[in-house]
């Protein structure tokens, strides 16, 4: 049993390697860039521009990870640069952005609504960094931090394309921001899709689903997006119920007694 176990770090240490590739990490910097686009953005006045960088960097930071398990350069560099660029693009990015677009006039509790959102974004990083290996790869342990920050960018959006009086919200966009990010630190599960192999063959009716939502998608891209994150934002609890209901423990942390491994975000 401890020559697997012995077996399993060696394996693993060997696909978390040390170095640098370029692939990979052109992503993550291109997920960073739209981060920081949207900041600017935001100091501009200019917030569905800011919605629409952040939404893209969530694209990118889902494309790193598997560029970099396809193309086998894993590394223990790529993991922390990850690590951080999602700090700024889904943890510091929606907070100042929520904050310049309405919170601002709600004074100190405006911004104290966008730090507690900004610190869980980090916690919430920090805890998936050291509970990697523990976790239920089918469940997220708590909302994941790129769909806490669509969740704030899509109701942005939304309001901004409808042209409604962003002030009418201000209340809303404070229970969201504190909402997201108290739901990132919970222990909430949600599904985490990891289970969903793009190499293996599916039915022919799940590529007609896939057309189909994204035809759905094209018919207004901000109502539809913001609902699909809004029931992703509140399924966990719905999870949650439902395994309490049925006498399944509601943990998604495994069993184990050995310490996690720092392994990184991915």
């Amino acid at each position: 049993m401890r020559n697997d176990d012995t077996d399993e770090q060696i394996e693993a240490s060997s696909r978390l390697r040390k170095g640098i590739y370029v692939l990979p990490n052109l992503f993550t910097l291109a997920a960073l860039f739209c981060g920081f686009y949207a900041i600017v953005m935001a100091m501009g006045n200019q917030y569905e521009a800011s919605a629409l960088g952040v939404f893209f960097a969530m694209v990118l930071d889902s494309l790193d990870g598997r560029v970099a398990r396809m193309t086998n350069t894993q590394t223990a560099f790529g993991a922390q640069m990850d690590s951080l660029a999602d700090m700024v693009s889904f943890g510091a990015a929606p907070a100042l952005i929520v904050y310049e677009w309405v919170l601002r006039d709600l004074g100190r509790w405006g911004w104290f609504a966008a730090f507690v959102y900004c610190a869980c974004a980090a916690l919430r990083l920090a805890r998936f960094n050291v509970n990697t290996s523990v976790v239920d790869k089918r469940f997220f342990q708590g909302l994941p931090s790129p769909a806490a920050a669509a969740l704030m960018m899509g109701f942005i959006w939304l309001v901004t394309v409808l042209g409604l009086v962003k002030t009418d919200f201000v209340w809303v966009a404070f229970a969201l921001c504190l909402y997201a990010g108290l739901t990132m630190v919970s222990n909430v599960p949600f599904y985490s899709f990891k289970d969903f192999q793009m190499r293996k063959s599916v039915p022919f009716a799940v590529i007609v689903s896939i057309a189909l939502v994204i035809a759905v998608i094209n018919i207004h891209p901000p109502i539809v997006l913001f609902s699909l994150f809004l029931i992703y934002g509140t399924s966990g609890y719905a999870v949650y119920a439902w395994r309490r209901f049925k006498g399944i423990p509601t943990s998604v942390i495994s069993t184990s007694t050995d310490e996690p491994e720092e392994m990184g975000l991915h």
